[in-house]
C-alpha cells in the first residue's frame, strides 16, 4: 500500500454566485498556479492522482494527471463539506459562519455538514485509498481547503481548530502526509511557493 500521500487544494476559482458551488472552475490564476506546482520536486514521484467530483478540484487533478499521464480517479467522499443548506454566501458572511464550522466540530452551523462528520468522512475516504493503493510511490488527493484541514487535524493528534487552516492565499496549498502511523510533514505550503 502507497506510504507517501499529499493533499493538495484547489487554487483559485471564478466565483459566480448563481452557478453551484460546487460546479465553480478553476480561473486562469488558479490554472496558472496549479501548472507551477507541476515544479515541486516530489510531484515526479506521484504515481496516482484522486480528486473530489467538484469541478474546481477535478479541474486542479487534471492538470497533474495530464502532465503525468496518469488518469484522475474522481471520489465524492473527498468532497468540501456541504454547504448546500446556505449555497454562496458572500466573502464577509461566509467567514463567519466558517469561524463558527470550525469552533463548533458538533453542531451544524445554518444547516452545514458539521465539522466532526466530514472529518470522518474524509479520513474514511482517505483511509479507503491508502488501503487500495497498491503502488509503490506517492499519492495525490486534489481536494478543499476546510475538508483538509480536518484531515490535517486528525493526522497530527490535533483538536478541531481553524487556526490549522490554510493560509488566506486563494487555495493551492499542501501538505504531506502518511497513514500508518498517522503523520503530517510539516504544515501547508502554497503550491506555487
Amino acid at each position: 500500500m502507497a506510504s507517501q500521500f499529499y493533499f493538495i487544494t484547489h487554487p483559485n476559482v471564478v466565483i459566480n454566485p448563481v452557478v453551484p458551488v460546487p460546479r465553480w472552475p478553476l480561473s486562469e490564476l488558479g490554472r496558472w498556479r496549479m501548472q507551477q506546482s507541476l515544479r515541486l520536486p516530489w510531484v515526479k514521484d506521484l504515481s496516482a492522482v484522486y480528486s473530489s467530483t467538484e469541478q474546481k478540484a477535478l479541474d486542479g487533478a487534471r492538470i497533474l494527471g495530464d502532465h503525468l499521464s496518469l488518469p484522475v480517479t474522481e471520489i465524492e467522499a473527498l468532497g468540501e463539506n456541504d454547504r448546500s443548506a446556505t449555497g454562496f454566501l458572500p466573502s464577509d458572511q461566509f467567514e463567519r459562519v466558517a469561524d463558527m464550522f470550525f469552533a463548533n466540530p458538533a453542531v451544524s452551523v445554518r444547516g452545514w455538514e458539521t465539522a466532526l462528520d466530514a472529518q470522518a468522512r474524509v479520513v474514511r475516504a482517505v483511509t479507503e485509498i491508502a488501503l487500495a493503493e497498491r503502488r509503490t510511490r506517492a499519492v495525490a488527493i486534489v481536494s478543499h481547503g476546510a475538508v483538509g484541514t480536518l484531515l490535517y487535524c486528525h493526522l497530527a493528534g490535533l483538536a478541531i481548530d481553524r487556526r490549522w487552516d490554510q493560509p488566506p492565499n486563494g487555495g493551492g496549498n499542501y501538505f504531506g502526509f502518511g497513514l500508518f502511523p498517522p503523520s503530517v510533514q510539516g504544515h501547508w505550503q502554497p503550491i506555487d511557493g
